[in-house]
């Protein structure tokens, strides 16, 4: 549920298709999202689960999988 949610919030932020976005995606890397857009998916991201994402929590993500874990994390 989190990650058809998320690949949904990252395709329509970036561009792209959803099946683009998989769990082991980089978002720079594979999906070449650069600082902005990364800003604009943590917005989108808090928006729609409900959660708060510390910039320190940001450092941290890397992959698609890591957002998944973070959010899960917080919604608990």
């Amino acid at each position: 549920m989190v990650f058809e949610k998320l690949q949904e919030i990252v395709a329509d932020k970036l561009g792209i298709e959803a099946e683009e976005v998989k769990l082991e995606s980089s978002l720079k890397d594979d999906l070449e999202a650069d600082s902005l857009d990364i800003v604009d998916i943590v917005m989108s991201i808090e928006e729609e689960f409900e959660v708060t994402i510390e910039s320190e929590d940001e450092e941290h993500i890397k992959t698609i999988a890591d957002v998944v874990k973070l959010i899960e994390t917080k919604q608990k």
